[in-house]
């Protein structure tokens, strides 16, 4: 089963109090920012000390992220190890588990930001991320929660960057991970995603139906029939 709490704080403190509380994973949300309305891609940071398992989290979401969008992924293969020159680095290293600072989409891309304001894309997200968190940690636990710029004693009002159009880049990361707490408490089992391959029917970004698939079956679809068969 996993467990999920939201850390408030200075950025060391909700570190802190995260290994206090032995949580097995830390996840910061952000959103990206540029001076460049056209800049787009999806990048995931992780510490200067990273350990594999966050290096492959960070890995994997951002290439989801990049593949759902249609976007690049940035960074060494969707890694920042260590931040932008540093930048970001302090906000994930100071974790006893695995962690990552997210920032999947630009806010400052007037066309990203249409979706991070949309329910669809907020929805999006959340799923990537809570499939990214099941992949990465199939025996559940405590999962670590962090709104970037939100909530710091040192500067309370910060809310990040300005979302083209309208908003602020804190208020929708933490839609996101909202989302994303209630589609991992809702989970029956923290090992879900020890099934390995699923197929799932979608939508949009709406699941109609999902299921697990043995590894080793070829899937056989007919364009005569409109019928996608599973071999028994």
């Amino acid at each position: 089963m996993y467990t999920v709490k939201f850390y408030k704080g200075d950025y060391i403190d909700r570190q802190r109090e995260a290994n206090r509380d032995q949580a097995v994973a830390y996840v910061e949300h952000h959103f990206n920012s540029s001076a460049s309305a056209q800049a787009d891609y999806a990048v995931v940071v992780v510490g200067s000390n990273a350990s594999q398992t966050s290096r492959n989290w960070g890995r994997w979401y951002a290439k989801e992220v990049a593949t759902h969008f249609g976007t690049r992924i940035g960074g060494d293969q969707g890694l920042l190890v260590g931040g932008w020159n540093g930048r970001g680095d302090a906000n994930v290293k100071y974790t006893s588990m695995p962690a990552v600072l997210l920032e999947p989409l630009f806010a400052s891309n007037p066309q990203r930001a249409d979706i991070i304001r949309s329910d669809s894309g907020q929805a999006a997200l959340a799923r990537l991320l809570y499939e990214s968190i099941q992949r990465c940690f199939p025996a559940g636990g405590l999962i670590a929660f962090s709104v970037g710029h939100k909530y710091k004693r040192s500067r309370p009002n910060d809310r990040g960057a300005a979302l083209a159009g309208g908003g602020w880049e804190a208020d929708y990361a933490e839609k996101v991970l909202e989302q994303t707490a209630a589609l991992l408490q809702t989970s029956a089992r923290g090992d879900e995603a020890a099934v390995g391959r699923k197929l799932r029917v979608m939508q949009g970004d709406l699941v109609l139906f999902e299921t697990a698939v043995d590894e080793d079956v070829t899937l056989v679809w007919s364009s005569e029939r409109n019928l996608l068969s599973i071999p028994d």
